[in-house]
């Protein structure tokens, strides 16, 4: 399965059946994490993690507080496409695979900085 990455002119594909998408929030700096898995042809979120509160982060309903971490599934439906907002300023994305992160950026070098990515599965 792989996943393909667009911004613009510019794109990759990853060769991955999940991946972890985190982020720190603009304001808080509070790292949010999502887990996504690959389904057929959507991406799939199986949990996401909020490592503390603040303004407009409350936990939903139903998370569970865990060494310091609060851990949930969000009710979302199967995504055939996640459009990401990058911007100079603001932190960016990292992409975790295998527990390995790298900025989402170095993903795709040249890419605008004002740039919308798009993540998707890839159709082969």
């Amino acid at each position: 399965m792989s996943l393909c990455l667009a911004a613009g002119a510019v794109s990759a594909v990853l060769a991955v059946e999940g991946f972890t998408l985190g982020w720190i929030h603009s304001i808080e700096k509070i790292r949010w994490d999502e887990d996504w898995r690959i389904e057929g042809h959507a991406l799939v979120i199986t949990e996401a993690r909020i490592r503390g509160t603040g303004a407009g982060m409350e936990p939903p309903a139903g998370s569970v507080l865990k060494d310091g971490v609060w851990r949930y599934r969000p009710l979302l439906p199967p995504q055939t496409v996640l459009r990401l907002a990058h911007s100079p300023h603001t932190a960016g994305y990292e992409l975790c695979v295998a527990g390995r992160c790298r900025p989402l950026a170095d993903h795709l070098p040249g890419m605008d900085n004002n740039a919308v990515i798009h993540l998707s599965v890839c159709w082969q």
